[in-house]
C-alpha cells in the first residue's frame, strides 16, 4: 500500500521478514537503503550500487532481486526476505549451514547477497526453470555444477572464494532434495555467526 505522505514523501507498507513495517520515505529511496537506513537491517550489503555485483541480493516474493536497483515503494505489498530472515532463531537455514560447512566465505561482504541468491535460484531449479546454461529448456533442468555457476553469476566475490561457493550451494541443493524449501540441518546450530546474518556492516 503505498499513498503521498503530508511532507511530499511516500508512504509506505513493507513487509520485511515477516513483520509489517510503515515508513515515509521519499519516493527515490531504493528498497537497499530503506533497508539498511531506515530498518536497520544491515544483512544486505551496499557494493557496486549498479546490480552488479550481487551483494544486496534480496528476496522479493520469492525471487532474486538487487534491492539497490528497486524503489521501495515498488516492493509495497510484497514479501521481502532478507538474509536476517533466513534462519529460525539460532537454526541456519540449510544454505546458510552449507556455507558454514564448506567455508564458502571470507571476507563475508559478499556472503549475503550470495546465500540469498542461492536459496533463490534453489527455489527456480525446484520449479524446473531453465538457465541460460540449461541445454533442453523443455526439459527438466539438471541439478549439477554449471547450473549453479549459471545461476550465481550475478554475485561477485572479491576474495574469489568462489571454489567453495559451489559446493556449498550443492549441498544445500542436496539437502533440498528436489524441493523449493530445504529441510532444516538435524542439529541445532550453536549461534548464528556473524557473518551469516550480515552482522558485519
Amino acid at each position: 500500500m503505498t499513498r503521498p505522505g503530508p511532507d511530499r514523501g511516500v508512504h509506505t507498507v513493507l513487509t520485511i521478514n515477516g513483520t509489517r513495517h510503515e515508513l515515509t520515505l521519499d519516493p527515490r529511496t531504493t528498497l537497499l537503503d530503506a533497508l539498511r537506513e531506515r530498518l536497520d537491517l544491515t544483512g544486505s550489503k551496499k557494493g557496486c550500487d549498479r546490480g552488479q555485483c550481487g551483494a544486496c541480493t534480496v528476496l522479493v516474493d520469492g525471487r532474486r532481486v538487487n534491492s539497490c536497483l528497486l524503489l521501495a515503494a515498488s516492493a509495497a505489498g510484497s514479501e521481502v526476505t532478507t538474509v536476517e530472515g533466513l534462519a529460525d532463531g539460532d537454526r541456519l537455514h540449510p544454505v546458510q549451514q552449507a556455507f558454514l560447512d564448506h567455508d564458502a566465505f571470507q571476507c563475508g561482504y559478499c556472503t549475503p547477497g550470495q546465500i540469498c541468491s542461492a536459496v533463490g535460484a534453489l527455489a527456480e531449479l525446484a520449479e524446473g526453470r531453465p538457465s541460460a546454461v540449461t541445454p533442453d529448456v523443455a526439459a527438466e533442468p539438471r541439478w549439477e555444477a554449471a547450473e549453479i555457476r549459471e545461476r550465481m553469476s550475478g554475485n561477485l566475490c572479491r576474495c574469489g572464494a568462489y571454489a567453495h561457493i559451489v559446493p556449498a550451494v550443492m549441498a544445500a541443493m542436496d539437502r533440498s532434495a528436489g524441493g523449493a524449501e530445504p529441510a532444516p540441518p538435524a542439529e541445532p546450530s550453536p549461534g548464528v555467526p556473524a557473518q551469516m546474518d550480515g552482522a558485519n556492516r
